[in-house]
């Protein structure tokens, strides 16, 4: 099997990534769920999904459809790179294991979906926030938690954001 056929194995449906991680489960692997946008990836995005796949031994990585990506207001240029050309970045990373994509605005169903083992954000969520409208709040932490999963955040690298590096490449 080629490289690329091996990589794009990794971008699923919601119904091929399910028989996935059953058979991880039923092997007694702890599953890790993040997800994102991860318009253009940058050191932040991978010492970020680095860290998270250390949670646990399956990295399962949520990726925002263009639709989602748009509705989030991050600006009318967003996303720079269409589904296909992230999740194909994204799934080219040794230490991603799976990618699916999810159009509403949250992770919410996928969460609840797959229920994972543990959920992870980056630093600048808080893991013990149960107000679902709090800003610091971390969408499917209760189903998460109703399934004796962890929750748990990452720091994020200091002068990395894709926003940061657009305005750069503007300039």
């Amino acid at each position: 099997m080629s490289h690329l056929q091996k990589l794009n194995q990794k971008i699923l449906n919601e119904s091929q990534l399910l028989l996935e991680l059953e058979a991880c489960k039923n092997a007694g692997r702890k599953v890790v769920f993040t997800n994102g946008c991860f318009d253009i990836l940058h050191k932040g995005h991978v010492t970020y999904l680095a860290a998270a796949a250390d949670c646990g031994d399956v990295l399962v990585l949520g990726l925002n459809s263009d639709a989602s990506v748009r509705r989030q207001g991050k600006g009318d240029d967003r996303p720079v790179n269409n589904f296909d050309a992230r999740a194909t970045v994204i799934a080219g990373l040794g230490f991603v294991d799976y990618v699916i994509e999810f159009d509403s605005d949250t992770p919410y169903d996928l969460i609840a979906t797959l229920e994972p083992n543990v959920l992870v954000k980056g630093g600048d969520y808080d893991p013990t926030e149960e107000d679902k409208e709090a800003k610091k709040y971390i969408v499917g932490r209760d189903v998460v938690l109703a399934n004796n999963g962890e929750v748990k955040t990452i720091d994020l690298v200091d002068g990395f954001s894709t926003t940061n590096l657009i305005n750069k490449l503007k300039k």
